[in-house]
């Protein structure tokens, strides 16, 4: 169904949408439209890139997963890759993702559904936790297991 969904609708939808919006202002319009989305999207990818990096870069040097970072990275890639994708509903799609609050909103509906969770060394991070909690460095969670030396033999 993805692969219908991606390689079938939406072109013919993006089809049908550059048709009527060329109809309206023109066909050099809708074509210099499309280029400048383009041109700007890739700059506003660029610029959250380097600091979504920037931010992971500082998590991790703090000790916290960059979960956040991470969400927003995989956010960013996708919207750059529809954006450089020509058509009006591909551009909404990525400008939206573009947007620090759509991101959050989707996180939040993933954590909440459950469906987005990052763990990492015994320990289990929310983005319902306390971000600003900082882990004691002097204390190792781990898991044991007794072994009786009679069960062996």
């Amino acid at each position: 169904m993805p692969f219908f969904i991606i390689f079938i609708l939406i072109p013919i939808s993006e089809l049908f949408v550059f048709m009527s919006v060329s109809e309206e202002i023109g066909l050099g319009m809708a074509l210099l439209m499309c280029l400048f989305s383009a041109i700007l999207g890739g700059a506003i990818v660029k610029y959250q890139g380097l600091m979504t990096m920037s931010s992971a870069h500082e998590s991790m040097r703090r000790g916290a997963l960059p979960s956040k970072e991470l969400f927003d990275g995989l956010c960013i890639v996708a919207a750059g890759a529809t954006l450089i994708t020509p058509g009006f509903i591909t551009d909404a799609l990525g400008f939206a993702l573009l947007v620090p609050m759509f991101r959050d909103a989707i996180r939040n509906k993933l954590v909440q559904s459950g469906k987005f969770q990052t763990t990492g060394f015994g320990t289990e991070y929310s983005e319902f936790q306390d971000p600003h909690r900082q882990a004691d460095p002097t204390i190792i969670e781990a898991e044991y297991e007794t072994i009786d030396e009679k069960d062996d033999a």
